[in-house]
């Protein structure tokens, strides 16, 4: 299994709890390298992402807060929109600020980073992997392929069935498979109707159990007109499938 994990997937782990307990810990990470997660608590005016950590301050400063922001390809969005959310991080630096404040200056954009020179970059057409919903469009769900890199999943590549949103398949933060349909350069997108089989296939997990009459009634009124009771007759199918009974 990869270490690049999703972001959120790692935060609560022994191993990530553990090394962001103690200064020792931190020290320990800083000079090995590891990628850890916590949660970003503020964004300042200067786009800089506070980060809660347990034995110090985090400051991920705007620049290093998302491969591509110190390129000016990727837009401060990107930044802003973590605050209350898991981040991944390297440690690069742990002083003493003016105040006496022991401070951790951490960088997402060097996890990303290593993200793609370590697992995305071997990756090609074909390769099932691990990846969570991080929102949806009406185009398509957008989704965190390791350390917070995102992949495009296009509506027409979701479900064997067409359907009109993501939303009716996915949900924000679920975790899901999917498969690398195309990739170019670091830019990758997804497919997922693949892994579900083909229409046959859904179908043929439906079975016909019984066939009963099915009696309904309306009850009618107009004012001090009698009333009445309308009776239709029809038949119920009842289906049953081992699968999640919706159209996928």
């Amino acid at each position: 299994m990869t270490s690049f994990l999703p972001e959120g997937k790692r935060i609560h782990t022994a191993e990530n709890t553990a090394a962001l307990s103690t200064y020792e810990g931190m020290a320990a990470a800083m000079e090995h390298s590891q990628i850890l997660e916590a949660r970003a608590v503020l964004c300042d005016r200067g786009h800089n992402l506070s980060v809660e950590l347990p034995a110090m301050r985090g400051i991920i400063p705007r620049e290093e807060g998302a491969l591509g922001i110190r390129e000016g390809t990727v837009r401060d969005i990107a930044v802003i929109s973590r605050v209350g959310r898991a981040v991944c991080f390297v440690i690069t630096d742990i002083f003493t600020d003016e105040q006496g404040r022991r401070t951790a200056l951490l960088s997402r954009a060097a996890a990303q980073q290593r993200c793609v020179d370590g697992y995305i970059s071997r990756l090609s057409a074909g390769d099932v992997i691990q990846a969570r919903v991080t929102h949806t469009e009406a185009f398509g769900a957008f989704c965190d392929i390791g350390c917070g890199v995102i992949a495009l999943m296009p509506i027409d590549t979701i479900s064997v069935s067409r359907i009109e949103h993501p939303d009716e398949r996915f949900a924000v933060g679920m975790d899901i498979r999917a498969v690398i349909k195309s990739k170019v350069g670091t830019r990758i997108t997804l497919s997922h109707k693949e892994l579900l089989g083909t229409w046959e296939e859904n179908a043929e997990r439906f079975s016909v159990r019984t066939t009963e009459p099915l009696w309904s009634s309306r009850r009618i009124s107009q004012g001090s007109q009698s009333s009445g009771t309308i009776l239709r007759w029809g038949t119920a199918r009842r289906c049953t499938s081992r699968a999640y009974c919706r159209r996928r």
